[in-house]
Formats: structure tokens, C-alpha cells, sequence
């Protein structure tokens, strides 16, 4: 059993400590950089020249080191990284810690895989070792991360850099059940890592949780969390944070934008891109080809691109979750060869890390939305990133092929690109991304989609998630802003529907009317005049567009060749796309009645066919004459008379009128069901991981629904549930309105 450390250790620690940070205090003010200059720019030490206290009060500089033990940081931060085999730094590090460690705020963008993690836990441990934080001064530093995954990845780095500190640190993330926990023990933590929507969360339902101390603010891939997705989250953060604090920004694509910089009070930040002077922005060891895929071929693309490299480690990015889930469900059935796994947002936490971990462990296909395309690190390197789906933006593109060529490890990725979206390709030369148009061999193509056909057939559940896919991708292409790029007007629908494997296409019911008067008809189609005004139909014929590319080695060994024949790079441009609103009845124009027109006159026959009188058929009966004057009690008789029979009609009317209102509302309520199902079947829109990077996101309340239990003796037979995840309270439904609800369903059959 080991003895207890005296008092006089502990002493003797702690006047060390002191001594240590009055001296990195000196340290770090003697040799402090200008504002505005570049670290880089300075020659670096070499190894013989003494660090830190030369003489005196003359310290070594600290400006363009190039080793971590050439930092003026605390010997526990030094420990950390030497045991973690962190010595020599990145670009980014050394541009940006020594105006981090001084104190400034950092705007710093880099390529990635190039380091920005440490670029920011280092400074993070030694600001709140020099200021002597304790468990009793509560939060000190927050990192927040858009996702999970990141989070977690940050947190592992923190661990086992600052092991020799006395810190405590906590990983706030969605997804988890221990939110009470958290709740316990969130007020004694000094480092919190986490995602906008927990920290939100805690920040509202805590007690006594309380930020307004912290040192220092940490954003990691800032641009992500800044933008409109996280808008709201962001500025209910800002808003119970001190303005006093220190603030750190870092992303591979970073943000000059004055008003976003005003939101988060930074002062005077210095900005820090390394790789801007870059010939590329990308890693310089990444090879990145595009290969013109039409969207009907795309998944018969990828099939063949599977079977032709199955042993390598590949990453699959998809527009949706339905997507996701769809091409991960089908592909499995299909055998590949290959290990298959899914990633996106709407997994549980639980699920999602094991995945992550497997994946970082075998080699095996992950099909992923952009959940997994920021800042994740994959221990063993990812061979392949392929892009089914076009990015929406250049910067989706960089964080995405980012997953691969890590560091100084080498990376490959494809991207499938519509002869619609060639568009891109200009905007990824004008932002320095060195691409290679590669023309496939079409030899080696392997038709996937009759063997969906036949997979949805088999399995009913299949074709609903590809039912699912097809709507999201569509909603997905629609709600882009770049219509340059992303055009659906333009899109083989129906071939795209039969790619899937899907008998009829699915109709769309998000298409605006101003979207399908911008269409032009080149072929017809019939459709019902009942049919919605938001439901359109849509043909093209198959495009297709090849492009020739380079000749290139690595090529040769799957399916990427490229062919070498000079009559084949010809091909033909994309068609009109084919729109045919459905038939509509013209609405007949307000006739105005004409005060002056000639008035007709009513004529009663007899049996015979003689003109009567218009009152002869109220005549005395027993006279048998026509009666021009009637007798007045006899007309009131009459009146009296039609007026029972006319309440009587009218009663029955009003009878059937409420029975057409409540099939109407039936109807209606039916369609908003399916809407609802629609809009959550929704993930882009990757946005499209709203559980994930929002962290709270906006929830509709449960309809109440009425359970049945025939075993039951007494009078209540039926239970209403309403509620949601707050609570589930259970009311009795009587016996009379069982019957009601009876009653409404058996004349909704009959109608």
C-alpha cells in the first residue's frame, strides 16, 4: 500500500508551481510576438540553442520553434505531449500558439489533417494552469464541436495530453441518458467539451450552472458552427458569456465575416491561414478524381466501384439518412464481399461510436452522411473517399475528401458529378482544388438495378426506404441555394426512380407551382384533373456525358480505368427536361345579372297537357274549378305544411352536410400524416442530421391515440394517451365515446 504525501510535498509542489508560472509569465511577455506578424516567418532554433531562461531576465524566443519542448508551456503539458509522441509541431501550431499562449484571439484556418486539435488544448491547459484554476473556480474553458463524434475525438486528445494536470474535464454530447448525471456534477467541472445543443440544454435546465467565469472559448470548426444551422444555438450561448474572455477559432475553411466576428466579441483577432499561399487546398498527397456520372448510373457506379476494390477501406458520402439507410439495406443483401456498415445522424449515440470504432479498426464500406465529414480522424488511413452526391458548397468538399490523406499519409477520392452539376467543377479549380476528370470503362460496369427490382419485391420494407431515398434526395437537390449546380429541373426522374429498383415513381408533393412553369414539355402526359396542384410528372430521357481524363497508372487496376479510344470522349448535351403540370378546369367567369332582362312567367300543366294557372294545383279539390283566389286559411294550411316538410329536408341536410365535413377533415388530417412522414424522412439536407448538429431541434407534439383492451369488464374500455417525452398521461375513454368514434368510422367506410 502506498503512503500518504506529507504536507511539506505538497508545499514544495505548489512553491514549484509558482516559481514555474512566474517565470512562463516572464517568458511569454519578454518574447511575445507582434500583432499581425506570422510565426513561420521567423528561422527556427536549432537544437543547441538554450530554451527558455538564458540569463537573468533574457529568455529564449519562442516565435518560429519548431518543437514542443521549445515552448514556454508548464513541464506537466510537456510530459503529456512526450508520452503522447507529440514533438515536432505542424504549420498550424507553430503559427498559432505562440500568439495563443500570449493571449490573443485566433482566427486559424489550415488544410486538413494538419493539427488544429493541439492548436488549441495546449493553450486551453496552460491558460488555466497559470491562472492556478481549481475545482472550486467551476467552468474555465468550453470547446464546443458540431458533432458527437468530434466531440468525443477532442476529449480523447485532452485526456491524454493533460493527464499530469489536475483538471477536471466532461464530454457534454446528445444522445446519451445520463443527462441527470451530467446535471449533478457539470457545475465542478473546469474543461467542458461539447455540442451546442447540450451546453445549450444545461445552460436552461441546470441549476446554478454558471459560465460567466471563463477564461477562454473554443470553436472548433468554426465555420460549421457559425453558420445558419446553428444561428439560434450559438447566440443563446454568446449571450451568458462573459465578453472578457479569450476566443479561438479553427476550421479548414475559416470565416472573415464582420458580423459574425461581432457576435462573438472577438478583439482585434489575428488571422492565421498557413496553406492560403498554397498552390492547392487540399492535401498535397491527396489524388482527387471526378468521374460524369448520369443519376440513374450512380448506383450501379458505385456497385462496380465496390466489387473493384474490395480490399480497401472506403468512406461513401450520400445527400440523406434515407439515403444512407436505403443503399446500406440493399447493398448488404446484395453480398458484395466486403464488410458494410451505415453512419448518420439519426442512429443512436450508442450505435454511432461502436460503428466509428469498427470502422476505424477493419477495413470495410461505410456509407455516411456529412455527419462524419468534419474533423473526424480515422486511426488506420481510409483508402477511398467517394462522393455519390454532389457537396453543396467547396468547403463540404474539402472537409470531406479531408477524411483521407491525413497528416503525411497519402488519400484518394472520387466524386460522381451530373453532366448538370459540371458547374462545380469550375468552382473547385477557382478555390485551388487540383481534380482530374476520368472517364470510366463502361466494360466493367455492373448493372445493379434489376436486382434491386427484384430485392424490393422480395422484401415490401425495402422498397418503402427506397420510396424514402428518392424523395429526400429530390427535397435535398430542391432546397439547395446554388441553382446554378443544383437544378432539379433538370434530373431523369423517372430513370432515377427506376435505378432504384422502384416500379412507378413516387409523386412529389414539395415542387413548387413556380418551379413547374419554368419546365418545358417535350413529350406528353396525361394526368387527372382531380390530382393536387403540387404533384407533378416529370420525363427526360437518359443523359449521357463522358469526359475524358488523363491517362493514369493507379488506374489501371480497377474499375477508374480510363479509355484509351478517341471516338468515344464525344457525347451528347443533357435534354430538355420534360414538365407537364396536370390538367386543370378553367374557373368560368362571374356572369352579372342584368337588372333589365325579361322576367318569365310559371306554367302549370294538367294530365292533358293544358295550360293551368300557377296556383291551380292548391285548388278546392271538390269544386274542381281553378282557384285565382284561395281561400286564406286554406293557403295558410299549405304554408304551414311545406313548412314542416321544408325543416324536415332541411334537417336532413344539415345531417349530410356535417357527414361531408368530417370526411373532408379526415381526409385532410390523413394528408397532413403523410406530409409529416415526408418532411421527417427529410436529412440536408445535411443538414440533413438535425439531432446532430443542431442538438435541440425543433419537435411536433404527439397526437393523442385511443388503445382498445377487449378483456376489459368495466365500462371503460378504451385509454387515451396523450403526451410526448415529458410525460405519457392515461385518460379512460367512455363507453359513449367509443361508440362515437364507432360510428364516424363505419359512415367514412360507407362514403
Amino acid at each position: 500500500m502506498r503512503k500518504p504525501k506529507s504536507r511539506d510535498f505538497h508545499k514544495q509542489q505548489r512553491l514549484a508551481e509558482e516559481d514555474e508560472i512566474k517565470l512562463l509569465d516572464s517568458w511569454i511577455q519578454s518574447q511575445k510576438p507582434d500583432s499581425g506578424s506570422n510565426p513561420m516567418s521567423f528561422p527556427p532554433l536549432s537544437s543547441k540553442d538554450p530554451v527558455g531562461c538564458i540569463d537573468g531576465n533574457t529568455f529564449s524566443r519562442y516565435v518560429g520553434v519548431t518543437r514542443f519542448d521549445q515552448l514556454p508551456v508548464s513541464k506537466k503539458t510537456k510530459d503529456g505531449l512526450l508520452e503522447a509522441k507529440y514533438v515536432k509541431m505542424t504549420d498550424i501550431q507553430r503559427a498559432s500558439l505562440p500568439h495563443a499562449l500570449c493571449g490573443r484571439d485566433i482566427l486559424g484556418a489550415s488544410k486538413t489533417g494538419s493539427g488544429k486539435t493541439l492548436a488549441f488544448i495546449i493553450p486551453v491547459l496552460e491558460k488555466l494552469y497559470r491562472e492556478k484554476w481549481g475545482p472550486e473556480d467551476g467552468v474555465g474553458s468550453i470547446i464546443i464541436s458540431p458533432t458527437r463524434e468530434l466531440a468525443g475525438q477532442l476529449f480523447d486528445v485532452l485526456k491524454s495530453v493533460g493527464k499530469h494536470h489536475n483538471f477536471s474535464a466532461g464530454l457534454l454530447i446528445g444522445g446519451r441518458k445520463e443527462v441527470n448525471e451530467e446535471k449533478e456534477h457539470v457545475n465542478d467541472l473546469n474543461i467542458l467539451i461539447c455540442t451546442p445543443g447540450r451546453l445549450l440544454q444545461h445552460m436552461d435546465e441546470t441549476p446554478n450552472f454558471d459560465c460567466s467565469q471563463i477564461q477562454m472559448l473554443v470553436l472548433d470548426e468554426a465555420d460549421r458552427i457559425l453558420d445558419t444551422g446553428f444561428k439560434k444555438e450559438l447566440n443563446a450561448i454568446i449571450s451568458q458569456l462573459p465578453k472578457h474572455r479569450q476566443t479561438l477559432l479553427f476550421s479548414a475553411t475559416q470565416t472573415k465575416s464582420v458580423e459574425v466576428l461581432a457576435r462573438l466579441s472577438l478583439k482585434d483577432p489575428e488571422y492565421l491561414s498557413v496553406h492560403q499561399e498554397s498552390v492547392t487546398a487540399t492535401p498535397t498527397l491527396l489524388r482527387q478524381l471526378v468521374m460524369i456520372v448520369p443519376l440513374d448510373q450512380k448506383l450501379d457506379m458505385l456497385w462496380s466501384f465496390i466489387k473493384s476494390h474490395l480490399n480497401s477501406k472506403i468512406l461513401v458520402f450520400l445527400s440523406s439518412c434515407k439515403q444512407v439507410k436505403f443503399v446500406f439495406e440493399a447493398f448488404k443483401k446484395l453480398r458484395p464481399g466486403i464488410p458494410l456498415k451505415c453512419f448518420h445522424g439519426r442512429m443512436k449515440q450508442e450505435r454511432r461510436m461502436a460503428i466509428y470504432s469498427e470502422f476505424c479498426e477493419t477495413r470495410s464500406v461505410l456509407f455516411s452522411t456529412d455527419v462524419a465529414a468534419r474533423g473526424l480522424d480515422f486511426n488506420k488511413a481510409v483508402d477511398w473517399v467517394v462522393q455519390v452526391d454532389c457537396p453543396e458548397n467547396v468547403a463540404s468538399y474539402i472537409h470531406r475528401v479531408g477524411r483521407t490523406a491525413r497528416y503525411k499519409s497519402g488519400g484518394r477520392s472520387v466524386l460522381f458529378l451530373m453532366p448538370s452539376e459540371m458547374k462545380m467543377l469550375e468552382k473547385l479549380e477557382a478555390a485551388k482544388v487540383p481534380v482530374h476528370l476520368n472517364k470510366p470503362k463502361k466494360e466493367r460496369l455492373q448493372p445493379v438495378s434489376g436486382l434491386l427490382a427484384a430485392l424490393l419485391v422480395k422484401y415490401p420494407d425495402l422498397q418503402q426506404w427506397a420510396k424514402r431515398a428518392f424523395i429526400t434526395y429530390l427535397r435535398s437537390i430542391h432546397i439547395q441555394k446554388d441553382k446554378e449546380i443544383f437544378d432539379i429541373m433538370k434530373l431523369p426522374i423517372d430513370e432515377y426512380s427506376a435505378s432504384l429498383g422502384l416500379p412507378m415513381t413516387p409523386k412529389t408533393r414539395f415542387l413548387s407551382q413556380k418551379d413547374k412553369s419554368k419546365a418545358v414539355s417535350t413529350k406528353p402526359i396525361l394526368a387527372e384533373p382531380e390530382e393536387s396542384d403540387s404533384e407533378i410528372a416529370l420525363e427526360v430521357p437518359r443523359e449521357k456525358l463522358d469526359v475524358n481524363g488523363p491517362e493514369e497508372e493507379e488506374e489501371q487496376k480497377g474499375l477508374l480505368l480510363p479509355d484509351g479510344s478517341s471516338d468515344e470522349g464525344e457525347g451528347r448535351a443533357s435534354e430538355v427536361v420534360d414538365v407537364i403540370p396536370p390538367t386543370r378546369v378553367s374557373k368560368k367567369k362571374k356572369l352579372k345579372i342584368n337588372i333589365h332582362r325579361p322576367m318569365g312567367t310559371r306554367v302549370v300543366f294538367d294530365d292533358e297537357g293544358n295550360a293551368l294557372p300557377p296556383l291551380a294545383r292548391i285548388a278546392d279539390t271538390q269544386t274542381g274549378k281553378e282557384a285565382l283566389v284561395l281561400d286564406p286559411e286554406q293557403k295558410a294550411e299549405y304554408y304551414r305544411k311545406m313548412r314542416e316538410e321544408l325543416k324536415k329536408v332541411d334537417k336532413e341536410d344539415k345531417f349530410v352536410q356535417q357527414q361531408r365535413r368530417r370526411e373532408k377533415r379526415i381526409k385532410r388530417k390523413m394528408k397532413l400524416k403523410e406530409k409529416s412522414a415526408e418532411e421527417e424522412d427529410d436529412d440536408i439536407i445535411s443538414g440533413s442530421e438535425g439531432d446532430d448538429e443542431h442538438g435541440i431541434a425543433d419537435r411536433r407534439h404527439k397526437k393523442s391515440k385511443i388503445y382498445f383492451d377487449s378483456d376489459s369488464d368495466d365500462d371503460t374500455k378504451g385509454t387515451e394517451v396523450t403526451g410526448g417525452k415529458e410525460g405519457i398521461i392515461s385518460q379512460p375513454v367512455t363507453l359513449e365515446e367509443q361508440e362515437a368514434l364507432a360510428l364516424k368510422l363505419l359512415n367514412s367506410m360507407h362514403s
